[in-house]
C-alpha cells in the first residue's frame, strides 16, 4: 500500500508518537507488573498464558496452543518442556496421528489454577483501569491485531 506524500510528511517521527513503541512499551510495563505474582507461582509470562489457555481446554494439540497464544513451535517446545518439568503437565502423541502431540494438564497443573485466580483482578488494580476501559482497549487490540494479522 502506497503512502502519498501528505501522509508521509503528517507522519510522527517522535518515539512517543510512534504507535508501534506505545505497544511496545506497554506490553513491557504489563509483563514487569505480572511478575511478581507469577514468581510466586513459579511461572514466566509465557508460561503463564500457555497455563490460561490449558485452563480453559485441557488435552490440547501442541499446534492449537501455539496458534491461540501465537507461537511457533521453536519457541512452543522448550516452554512446554519447562512446564513439563515442573510437573504441571504431560505430553503425548496422538493415537490416531503420531505426529500430533496433546497437552494434558496434571493434578498440580490443574490444582495451580486456584493460587493464580487472582492475578487478572490484582494486574487490574495495578493498572487503575475500570472494567469498562480495560474491555475497550482490549476490544482496541484486538481489531488492531486482526487488521494487521490480515496483512
Amino acid at each position: 500500500m502506497a503512502v502519498s506524500k501528505k501522509a508521509a510528511q503528517k507522519s510522527p517521527v517522535r518515539l512517543e508518537e510512534q504507535l508501534g513503541f506505545a505497544l511496545y512499551s506497554a506490553s513491557l510495563a504489563m509483563t514487569k507488573a505480572h511478575k511478581p505474582m507469577l514468581d510466586r507461582l513459579g511461572l514466566t509470562y509465557s508460561q503463564y498464558l500457555a497455563m490460561v489457555v490449558l485452563w480453559e481446554q485441557d488435552d490440547i494439540a501442541v499446534n492449537q496452543l501455539g496458534a491461540r497464544l501465537g507461537l511457533d513451535s521453536g519457541t512452543l517446545t522448550p516452554l512446554l518442556k519447562r512446564l513439563e518439568t515442573m510437573g504441571l503437565l504431560t505430553r503425548r502423541r496422538g493415537e490416531a496421528d503420531e505426529r500430533q502431540v496433546f497437552i494434558d494438564l496434571t493434578s498440580r497443573g490443574v490444582n495451580l489454577r486456584r493460587e493464580a485466580r487472582q492475578v487478572p483482578a490484582q494486574v487490574q488494580a495495578i493498572t487503575g483501569q475500570s472494567d469498562a476501559a480495560q474491555k475497550t482497549l482490549r476490544t482496541l487490540l484486538l481489531q488492531l491485531r486482526d487488521t494487521l494479522n490480515e496483512t
